[in-house]
């Protein structure tokens, strides 16, 4: 076997418990590392995050960039254990186990989503409380007030993302809907991505199912 892991950021004290496995070289690399961190480390084959939600989608991201999605295996060691990436894919968070699926594992192709300002969303993108309209494909999933809107990529196969939007009213049911594409416009607001809020507000955001899927590492019988 041979790959890469990458060690992110504050996820340092997972190295520890992480057992050794030949063929793999660990790196360690900075909170939501960039293009000078990541990009000497991208070769085709196996890559390894271990860290946060954000973390992975600073990594996929550079693959994108990099137009290496298409050759390259990922793998994923949560830090933390409510990870949403683990928990829509069915990830284990323990260390060890999460490794062992990250090399064991086989190849399970997943919608990864793009926004269009240049991010991707590989867990759970969100918006507080908003005003606005927005759409799912050509469904309205949204005309006036809303408590939250949740966004994430499709785990049921369907065509790349849902979208549940919670209206303001108490005890109103959640609303839910899936497509390819969310679009919102809407007083100014902060979409937070895989845990990071967007550092200004916007008045309109996409998120849209990209041409290419994650190959993501999961799938190992009794994990």
């Amino acid at each position: 076997m041979r790959g890469q892991v990458l060690v992110c950021g504050a996820a340092d004290t997972l190295a520890s418990a992480l057992p050794a496995v030949d063929g793999l070289a660990l790196h360690r690399v900075g909170e939501r590392p960039g293009k000078d961190e990541v990009d000497p480390l991208l070769d085709d084959g196996l890559l390894i995050v271990a860290g946060t939600d954000a973390d992975l989608a600073a990594v996929v991201l550079r693959l994108l960039r990099k137009e290496k999605l298409g050759t390259t295996r990922v793998g994923f060691v949560p830090s933390d254990p409510l990870s949403d990436v683990a928990a829509l894919w069915g990830l284990p968070t323990d260390p060890a186990r999460a490794l062992a699926v990250a090399t064991q594992g086989e190849v399970d192709p997943v919608p990864l989503l793009r926004d269009d300002n240049g991010g991707v969303l590989v867990g759970r993108g969100t918006f507080g409380a908003i005003r606005g309209v927005a759409y799912c494909d050509d469904q309205v999933a949204l005309r006036g007030t809303a408590r939250s809107v949740e966004v994430s990529p499709d785990a049921d196969g369907g065509p790349g993302l849902t979208v549940r939007v919670v209206r303001g009213l108490v005890f109103k049911r959640p609303v839910n809907f899936a497509g390819r594409a969310f679009q919102l416009g809407c007083i100014p607001t902060r979409p937070v991505s895989d845990g990071v809020p967007f550092p200004r507000a916007i008045t309109r955001w996409t998120w849209y199912r990209h041409t290419e899927d994650l190959r993501l590492v999961r799938g190992l019988a009794g994990y």
